[in-house]
């Protein structure tokens, strides 16, 4: 199962407000690791507050900003579960500078900082 379905597989097993908006997910199944979940997690957080959802539908934008906290909370939950202390540190600053450079009215440059990210998760 690819990390995005096993996210939406485990919001939508959730006794959340989330769960009753999580959409099927199309594309491929192949398997994905924790860090893979971890990262769908966050960077679904970052969408629910400056994007569209690849996971939910019809949600407000007050619920769209308390899931996407969630998200990022679910995320960085994970990573300190598995002992990472680096990786969450790596994503708690990915999600600062994100919206550092949203607030400056920068989103265009946010793009890189996730490849940058990934890069360091996968060392």
């Amino acid at each position: 199962m690819s990390a995005l379905h096993e996210l939406a597989r485990q919001l939508r097993e959730e006794d959340t407000p989330i769960a009753g908006h999580v959409v099927e997910v199309a594309g491929p199944t192949e398997p994905a690791d924790e860090y893979a979940v971890v990262m769908e997690a966050v960077r679904e957080g970052y969408l629910l507050h400056y994007a569209e959802s690849r996971l939910l539908a019809d949600y407000d934008p007050d619920l769209a900003l308390l899931a996407g906290d969630y998200l990022y909370a679910l995320g960085l939950d994970r990573l300190a579960a598995m002992g990472d202390t680096e990786a969450v540190a790596v994503l708690s600053e990915l999600i600062s500078r994100c919206a550092q450079l949203h607030a400056e009215g920068r989103g265009d440059d946010v793009d890189p900082l996730w490849v940058e990210a990934g890069e360091k998760l996968r060392k």
